[in-house]
């Protein structure tokens, strides 16, 4: 049966919870589309990357990997990958990993990680494919337990052999019963995702098996069987239509920036004409790119003022996404590498944005001490307090500047949860696509009582905020 991700969710949160349950992921086709046919440009893996490796590491991970293109995959991994070392192909595949896999993850999978994460399940990553192809992207997802292929070694060298019985049909099934036995999981409670008809020893395994994207032969016996069938939307790469769009994105920034100086210049108030700046070129942009916004809890943006607004980040255009919904009467803090970017260097720089030098934090904490007096002033602040942007929805530990300079300044945080800006501009790119965007601002937060000095706690529940907002999104502001 067909089934939306929403009845799914309810599902899982509404059935047995705890460790003696497991969630078991298959990896290409149900957390990450597939490669059909990777790209593999030098500068992205370094003029001395194995390229022949990286290419086939890559190219294994496949929606519905069939039995002859898996031992293709197999028969090119002993070629390819003999005689390098482990260290090296666990190095080449975090480049994979940060270069091409993470823009194809599916949120969708990562809602479904989280949902059994929260439901105290044991989530589990049981694939035929390789540590090296895998486990960055498992890391990004905070699953502990994976269950892969291994190659064998001998002084930490791969010879070119598989090392025991590979993860395929059968063997995957046996792997994830094994690790069951020494965990202590029902299995006949337990779940397990894939879109492979390879996985159905696997599927036919747990009580609740679910097809992901099933390929035509899994998507018949999930029908006879009354299994439920979830459908992923596909993250593919750019089309020339998003770089034109993206193009005239920038255009139209420069120019509603210009015009919007312009229209505020009889003012003669810097700040009146960055304020400007900032509702016409991110308008023009947005509505140029063909990018959307739908808020929740806008009423949280306006009032109290001035504050210090926090903010997740998993895309470049988060800093246009952010000044449009909060509307004016903000500047921002930024890394120093922004300085170098010829289009937002020179606007952040005209709205007031305080750029840090994060390689050296007593020079960091010294460009923040004027954000207090900023803030003192009257004129708010957006901070991303992940310092950098994240390669899934999952926010990043949160550094705690931003808070100390809340308490100092005696405003209260407010948080501001983005959510499908990395769909819209993969994490590395410039590139946008067409799409819409939810933003939700939540209550404001009171840090007056927290001890500057022992915060660990207030920080990671404000973190945990944006992952419950993430997994539970509020209705949108009525239009």
């Amino acid at each position: 049966m067909s089934a939306d991700l929403e009845s799914a969710i309810a599902a899982i949160r509404s059935g047995p919870q705890g460790p003696d349950i497991a969630a078991v992921f298959d990896f290409g086709g149900t957390i990450v589309d597939g490669f059909d046919r990777p790209s593999l440009p030098r500068r992205a893996f370094g003029p001395n990357a194995p390229r022949a490796a990286a290419a086939t590491l890559l190219g294994g991970i496949r929606n519905g990997l069939t039995d002859g293109e898996y031992g293709r995959f197999v028969q090119l991994s002993m070629q390819s990958l003999a005689g390098q070392t482990e260290a090296e192909l666990d190095a080449l595949g975090k480049r994979l990993f940060e270069k091409a896999i993470y823009g194809r993850l599916y949120p969708e999978a990562w809602q479904l990680i989280r949902t059994h994460e929260a439901a105290g399940h044991t989530v589990v990553l049981a694939t035929s494919l390789t540590r090296f192809q895998v486990a960055p992207a498992a890391a990004e997802l905070g699953i502990e337990h994976v269950l892969y292929t291994s190659m064998a070694t001998s002084d930490g060298v791969l010879t070119g052999y598989v090392e025991g019985k590979p993860l395929w049909r059968n063997g995957k099934a046996d792997a994830v019963r094994e690790f069951a036995a020494a965990a202590g999981i029902d299995l006949g409670r337990s779940y397990a995702y894939s879109d492979a008809l390879a996985d159905l020893p696997l599927l036919s395994l747990v009580g609740h098996p679910v097809a992901v994207n099933p390929d035509r032969r899994l998507g018949v016996i999930a029908a006879e069987q009354d299994w439920p069938q979830l459908s992923f939307r596909p993250r593919k790469i750019p089309r020339p239509t998003d770089y034109g769009r993206t193009l005239a994105g920038f255009v139209a920034l420069l120019g509603g920036a210009l015009l919007g100086v312009i229209a505020k210049s009889y003012t003669r108030q810097r700040r009146k004409m960055a304020d400007g700046l900032m509702a016409y070129g991110t308008r023009g942009t947005l509505g140029a790119i063909g990018v959307r916004i739908r808020v929740s809890g806008a009423e949280n943006a306006r009032a109290p003022r001035p504050a210090v607004f926090l903010f997740n980040h998993q895309s470049q255009f988060d800093v246009i996404i952010v000044p449009k919904v909060l509307e004016g009467g903000v500047t921002g803090i930024g890394k120093k590498e922004l300085t170098r970017n010829p289009v937002f260097g020179p606007l952040m720089r005209f709205v007031g944005v305080t750029f840090i030098d994060r390689s050296n934090t007593e020079q960091a904490k010294a460009a923040l001490a004027p954000v207090v007096e900023t803030l003192r002033g009257g004129l708010s602040i957006a901070i991303a307090p992940e310092g950098h942007r994240s390669y899934t929805p999952s926010p990043l530990p949160f550094k705690k500047g931003a808070f100390h300079i809340a308490l100092q300044a005696g405003v209260p945080v407010i948080p501001v949860v983005i959510r499908n800006a990395g769909e819209i501009s993969w994490r590395n790119s410039m590139i946008a696509r067409k799409g819409t965007v939810d933003v939700a601002i939540l209550a404001p937060i009171d840090v007056s009582g927290w001890d500057p000095d022992d915060m660990d706690d207030e920080v990671e529940a404000v973190r945990q905020l944006y992952i419950d907002t993430l997994l539970n999104w509020p209705k949108p502001d009525a239009v």
